[in-house]
């Protein structure tokens, strides 16, 4: 089992950044491949990026490539996802989950945190 706890989120400016955390517990954090995802009213959940169990491969949606980053610290128990450029079609409800597998699916990730929220003013 592992839960998951972010924060972070708050409202910036159009071109502004943040930096989003995510805390895990229990010991087997490292057993998981990590993604953050997020969410508007009326969409579907999109993947935004995820990063493998040990931190050196991620892997990006198009549309952030170039803006965020995501890393994790494995002995901290914790991922983050920098969010910089931010643009107001980036507001949303931001995820974070973890996966035992390798996939951009939703479906595929077994834990998910509560959220948090992203706004852009522009």
């Amino acid at each position: 089992q592992v839960q998951l706890v972010e924060s972070g989120g708050g409202l910036v400016q159009a071109g502004g950044s943040l930096r989003l955390s995510c805390a895990a517990s229990g010991r087997t954090f490292i057993a998981y491949r990590m993604g953050w995802f997020r969410q508007t009213p009326g969409k579907e959940r999109e993947f935004v990026a995820s990063i493998n169990r040990l931190g050196d491969s991620a892997d990006y949606v198009d549309s952030v490539n170039g803006r965020f980053t995501i890393s994790r610290d494995n002995a901290k128990n914790a991922v983050y996802l920098q969010l910089n450029s931010l643009k107001p079609e980036d507001a949303a409800v931001y995820y974070c989950a973890a996966s035992r597998g390798w996939s951009r699916l939703p479906d595929t990730y077994d834990y998910w945190g509560q959220g948090t929220q992203v706004t852009v003013s522009s």
